[in-house]
């Protein structure tokens, strides 16, 4: 158990670096019912998010686009230190029976798997809650959470019942805060 818990600590510490980690396994909210992915393709933009590491410019959004080949492609951008950084992903729809459990990669060498883009609630042309769970041994997990909106803010009791949605399903969002979304078209 000691050389185990020396393997695993320093993993730990990372991770709580970029999220807070939380015992036990992912919880496995209800998603949204009868989703219809190319309604929901198009520009989100991140209204309010888990802290993530990654994420640490303004005016966070995403294009998702269908590829011919029945994919998705991810496109996202921010300004980080006054500049516009943009990633390009791709995502898939990872079980058929289940549309609106997503995955996506942004891996450059198409190693990486697919990270889950769960949609637990969209009503496609005003907000989403989406939702990304990553078990570490079945021992505790590390997680991400966004609403989105197709404008760059929502009106609080919006905001709100996202936040209560996520916590009847079991979503730790007592860490949530607003994205910056001021600024957003300056010229750079």
């Amino acid at each position: 158990m000691k050389a185990s818990s020396a393997l695993f600590l320093p993993l730990l510490l990372s991770l709580s670096n970029a999220q807070v980690p939380h015992w036990g396994t992912c919880p496995e909210p209800p998603l949204q019912p009868n989703f219809v992915l190319k309604k929901f393709l198009g520009t989100w933009y991140e209204v309010a998010k888990l802290p993530a590491q990654y994420e640490k410019g303004r005016c966070i959004e995403t294009n998702l686009t269908m590829n011919a080949d029945g994919t998705i492609k991810v496109s996202s951008s921010e300004i980080r230190k006054g500049q516009l950084k943009t990633l390009e992903g791709t995502g898939i729809v990872e079980d058929i029976n289940q549309p609106a459990k997503l995955g996506i990669s942004f891996s450059f060498h198409k190693v990486a798997p697919y990270s889950p883009y769960w949609i637990i609630s969209t009503d496609y042309d005003k907000s989403a809650l989406v939702y990304s769970c990553t078990d570490i041994l079945r021992v505790f997990h590390v997680d991400f959470a966004w609403i989105l909106g197709r404008t760059r803010t929502l009106p609080a009791d919006t905001i709100n019942k996202a936040k209560d949605i996520f916590t009847k399903s079991n979503i730790d969002v007592t860490r949530m805060v607003a994205s910056k979304q001021q600024g957003c078209d300056k010229e750079f």
